[in-house]
């Protein structure tokens, strides 16, 4: 129960219906979530571990407000941590991700929600690495960073521009070019940044 709460609570807030700043009225949400208060208390606990809450004293939880220096901070971050999960991964896995990647790039320039069809892309390419601590760290620090591309990001210039740059690193696995491949996939990452209102 507990995986499913932070799952519906963090989806909650990466959708806006719980926006920044937002007290979490811990009974309200619990009712209309079904569960008792204490499995809904731990699992809050949970995600301000995480940092999508912020635990204030004497107010409860809260959800964390957009800060763009926290967000010029985690694209780094995840991209460095997608390009070692992806040089952790094995050749023999390396060689059949390229086709699979290009099936996706090529749904992602017809999707409606551009933003679910590069997390598909991404959540592919590392999902190879058999390093479960990795991945962990990864699972856990992107829902932070999502937070800024639904306020910040998205349209189909970027969407075309990302696709691009997710084509180019397909094919430098192809060629068996991991270092490139690599290198691609950080500057995918920062370039992100440029869309960052205010940078």
């Amino acid at each position: 129960m507990r995986g499913e709460l932070l799952e519906e609570i963090t989806a909650r807030v990466l959708d806006g219906r719980l926006p920044p700043d937002t007290r979490i009225n811990e009974v309200h949400l619990a009712n209309e979530l079904g569960v008792s208060r204490t499995p809904l208390r731990e699992a809050l606990i949970g995600l301000a571990d995480r940092g999508l809450l912020v635990a204030a004293p004497g107010r409860g939880f809260l959800v964390a407000p957009l800060d763009p220096q926290e967000a010029r901070r985690l694209y780094p971050l995840v991209a460095e941590l997608e390009a070692l999960a992806l040089r952790w991964t094995s050749p023999l896995e390396l060689a059949s991700l390229p086709d699979a990647l290009d099936r996706i790039s090529d749904e992602t320039a017809d999707s409606a929600d551009l933003s679910a069809a590069d997390d598909r892309w991404h959540a592919l390419l590392t999902s190879r690495c058999d390093n479960p601590h990795l991945l962990r760290l990864i699972e856990q620090t992107k829902p932070l960073l999502k937070r800024y591309e639904t306020a910040y990001f998205g349209g189909r210039d970027r969407a075309a521009e990302s696709g691009a740059e997710h084509r180019e690193i397909a094919a430098a696995l192809r060629a068996g070019d991991l270092p490139r491949a690599s290198a691609l996939l950080v500057q995918n990452w920062v370039k992100a940044l440029a869309y960052l209102k205010g940078s």
